[in-house]
């Protein structure tokens, strides 16, 4: 279940914390800087959740690279964000939400890279578990959330393998060219998945 490879192993506090815990520290986090943000304290409290987010990175022998990484596609938003709320009139308002948007990106980041998907998962079925009267299967949910996150290095695999294959042709990176053969790419994985779960008894 590791094979995002987005999990870091280690033996610091966050590495050693519940699943349980660290989700509902970043619930509450996010609830509290959203809650402040339209409040003078979240001109203080929003750039200090970003600062201490980010200096959990290497107190958790995380590194720096890292949340540098988590932040890099993330600045052309921010900068649309920063230039909107700043032709509308109010740069602080762009301050506040461009850097509660770093904090809550890097506060997630923290989760995923010292808990494993497995505990993950397993959490989630617990949650799922009072639902059981109701038809739901918690066995099945955590199977659906195991599968997509499973879906997401493949699909960005093959995505990476498309602009590749039209570089070595020699063609330009147009999506025509590069969606379709990533779409048929999954639609055939998905079918062999398919096929593959239901030999095994899984419907």
């Amino acid at each position: 279940m590791n094979v995002l490879g987005l999990f870091v192993p280690g033996r610091s506090v966050l590495h050693r914390l519940p699943a349980g815990a660290k989700l509902l520290g970043l619930l509450a986090l996010v609830t509290v800087l959203v809650v402040l943000d339209d409040h003078r304290a979240g001109l203080v409290a929003t750039p200090a959740a970003a600062l201490a987010c980010l200096a959990a990175y290497p107190a958790s022998g995380l590194g720096l690279r890292r949340p540098l990484r988590l932040l890099l596609p993330l600045l052309p938003f921010l900068a649309v964000i920063a230039l909107f709320q700043t032709l509308t009139g109010d740069p602080r308002a762009a301050f506040r939400v461009c850097l509660l948007l770093v904090a809550a990106v890097l506060a997630a980041g923290l989760v995923t890279f010292t808990t494993r998907v497995s505990a993950m998962l397993d959490l989630f079925e617990r949650l799922a578990r009072p639902l059981a009267p109701l038809g739901v299967r918690p066995d099945r949910v955590a199977l659906v959330l195991a599968l997509t996150v499973r879906s997401v290095p493949m699909v960005a695999a093959a995505w990476q393998e498309s602009r590749d294959a039209c570089a070595a042709r020699g063609l330009p990176a147009w999506p025509h060219l590069t969606v379709v053969p990533v779409i048929v790419g999954m639609i055939r994985t998905a079918e062999a998945m398919g096929e593959a779960m239901t030999a095994r008894g899984v419907d």
